[in-house]
């Protein structure tokens, strides 16, 4: 056989085998993705937002208004990211979801639950909510962004602030005690490396320990 029989013969095998995927599987369009976002000004932070895809790839977005948008990746297990997509199915994915409670309250900032799937998208905003499903929602949001705003604010301690490092811990300490962080067991890097550095005061270092421990001993001694 020629050489340019077998250069057309597997040309025509790999635009056979594009038809079959399709192009939407090409692109990763089957993946769905959910996002989060609050806007409140004269708040800190102002703006929030999480990106949550099926897939597992994940953004965090959390600034002030006048900061420049820099979203960065981050890492949402899969019990965390199902239980996102399970709660926003009990929603019907947003589809006509009428969530705000139209009562005279405080402003607590806009909040928008967003679905996205290929072509497909829906999405609904509200200030206060009293569905049930969405308040469950709303918890595991609010919790992945303070986990991360913890995790950050330790890590730019440890880097830059040694003596605020103490701080720092009790912040997470007293988020850890709302039991509201979906995956706590994320920061257990940056606490084993705040309790093996030297330079830190020992208070501290004494409190990741004992932190680290307490994540570990409520994930049966696992890491992440």
């Amino acid at each position: 056989m020629s050489r340019n029989t077998i250069r057309t013969a597997c040309g025509i095998l790999c635009l056979a085998g594009l038809t079959v995927l399709g192009p939407g599987r090409l692109r990763g369009a089957d993946s769905a993705t959910i996002t989060f976002r609050r806007v409140f000004q004269g708040s800190s932070p102002e703006f929030i937002e999480i990106k949550v895809s099926e897939a597992g790839a994940a953004t965090y977005d959390i600034r002030q208004m006048s900061e420049d948008s820099d979203p960065q990746k981050f890492d949402v297990g899969p019990a965390v990211r199902s239980k996102i997509f399970q709660l926003a199915m009990e929603l019907h994915n947003f589809e006509g979801a009428d969530l705000d409670v139209h009562r005279r309250i405080a402003y607590l900032g806009e909040k928008t639950f967003r679905y996205e799937k290929g072509s497909e998208v829906h999405e609904t905003k509200f200030n206060y909510t009293i569905d049930h499903t969405a308040s469950q929602l709303l918890v595991v949001f609010d919790g992945l962004s303070q986990q991360q705003q913890d995790l950050v604010n330790l890590e730019q301690r440890l880097k830059y602030d040694r003596l605020g490092v103490n701080d720092a811990l009790r912040q997470f300490e007293d988020d850890l005690g709302r039991r509201t962080l979906p995956e706590p067991e994320r920061l257990l890097g940056v606490l084993d490396r705040v309790a093996a550095d030297a330079r830190v005061v020992d208070v501290a270092r004494q409190r990741a320990r004992a932190l680290a421990e307490r994540i570990r001993a409520s994930q049966g001694g696992s890491t992440p």
